[in-house]
């Protein structure tokens, strides 16, 4: 189900190698014992620098304090390991540890006994974390993940291509936004960049003016009842086809990844591009994905998704998430102790000191050093609503239409009238 929280409780926010790439799934099951002989398989996300290295570091630190526990590191592209993971849980063979966004594909996994509930488990440190970044992992007043990571989707840009454009401020409403755009095509510059062949980045502009237009409420309302056949949802795609008949996106953008060299991040990362509309992860990975390894530096800038004229929804309502982790229901008993030990203070502070994580621990916050994603924290602790990446808080299948839908959409090969009927038939039927 969608996400919501109210302005009250997003105010309670205040050198090892990749590991064995395993084809298998299942861990050693519960011995009752953290430090038994056992394996812990873990999957995630971050198999790029700078959190790499990081997390494959705290699995030998563990290590080397839990004499017979190993950690079987897999990390996978984000969309490799929504591909295996979907595999592996169809078989009824979760991994041990593995990544998690929450929503409804975490409540689907708990609906089929694949994952265990953590609630006793994390009771004496759970507040420890920021409120807001526990809520998606929390099905039915129970916690089944936590989170390491917490933010939110807005604008990255390239102060200096603005500049050049003639873009003397950040665009605080669509229309001005689209007249950004037009000016940075007349400067000769790439308005922005897009991952087209990923799906996912795409929908990020469909939903956060689903969220300007409709509000929070229109979500809402369409997770419940599974229509998105609505004048809002209809109004969103055409918002959307306003900006993608200005052609703002760079050459070959169907066919780009997100973090490939060739790119989205890489576009970003070495100024090819004014724009990206990604998460809080975004500067950090165009540095990674930047043939100098630096990406823009100082020259980039965050604003958030601006207002839609004459829409319900406030342009202070937030859209994003956060990643964590579930347990798989055959974990060894380690697992949530390890677990735990990435949550530590001082781990989180290592995470947040890459860039490439806003920490969820409260207590590392001081670690946040980047000046952007100290301005996404604070946008973020500002917000009046919150609302979960699309394809995560609904249902699996209607996550996935919604990103085949917008791709769609911005491919010029479906309307927005065609679209929602598309999403909503598969809504109907979960």
């Amino acid at each position: 189900m969608a996400a919501h929280l109210s302005r009250r409780t997003l105010f309670g926010l205040v050198g090892a190698g990749a590991g064995a790439y395993l084809l298998g799934a299942c861990g050693g099951g519960d011995s009752g014992d953290p430090d038994d002989p056992q394996a812990i398989n873990w999957w995630h996300i971050q198999n790029t620098d700078p959190m790499l290295p990081v997390w494959a570091a705290m699995a030998k630190e563990y290590q080397s304090a839990h004499d017979g526990v190993t950690v079987e590191i897999q990390p996978l592209e984000n969309e490799a390991f929504k591909a295996k993971l979907t595999t592996a849980t169809q078989a009824g063979s979760p991994p041990d540890l593995f990544q998690s966004w929450g929503g409804g594909v975490l409540k689907q996994q708990v609906d089929a006994g694949l994952v265990r509930d953590l609630t006793d488990d994390v009771r004496p440190w759970i507040d420890t974390l920021l409120p807001a970044a526990v809520q998606p992992f929390t099905v039915d007043g129970k916690i089944y993940g936590v989170p390491f990571d917490v933010g939110m989707v807005g604008f990255w840009y390239n102060k200096d291509l603005f500049a050049s454009a003639g873009v003397t401020a950040a665009p605080t409403t669509w229309a001005g936004l689209l007249d950004a755009v037009r000016k940075l095509k007349a400067a000769g510059t790439v308005p922005i960049a897009l991952a087209g062949k990923e799906k996912w980045p795409g929908h990020y502009y469909w939903a956060y003016l689903a969220m300007r237009i409709g509000g929070l409420g229109a979500l809402q309302q369409a997770a419940k009842d599974g229509n998105f056949d609505t004048p809002d949802f209809v109004a969103a795609g055409e918002r959307l086809k306003e900006l993608v008949d200005l052609q703002p996106f760079q050459k070959g953008f169907l066919g780009a990844d997100y973090s490939s060299p060739d790119g989205q991040a890489a576009t970003m990362g070495n100024g090819g591009a004014a724009m990206e509309l990604m998460g809080q992860w975004a500067p950090s990975v165009q540095v990674s994905s930047s043939t100098s390894k630096k990406g823009i530096g100082d020259k980039l800038g965050f604003f958030p998704f601006p207002a839609v004229e004459g829409g319900r929804g406030s342009a202070s309502e937030a859209f994003g998430g956060g990643n964590g982790f579930a347990v798989g229901k055959d974990a060894p008993a380690s697992t949530v102790d390890f677990l735990r030990t990435l949550l530590t203070v001082d781990n989180q502070r290592k995470a947040a000191a890459t860039g490439a994580v806003l920490p969820t621990v409260t207590a590392a916050a001081d670690a946040i050093s980047d000046a952007n994603n100290r301005v996404v924290a604070q946008t973020l602790a500002a917000a009046t609503g919150f609302q979960l990446y699309l394809d995560q808080a609904y249902p699996p299948a209607v996550g996935q239409q919604v990103n085949d839908s917008v791709a769609a959409l911005v491919a010029g090969d479906k309307s927005a009238e065609q679209i929602v009927k598309d999403i909503t038939a598969v809504a109907k039927n979960q």
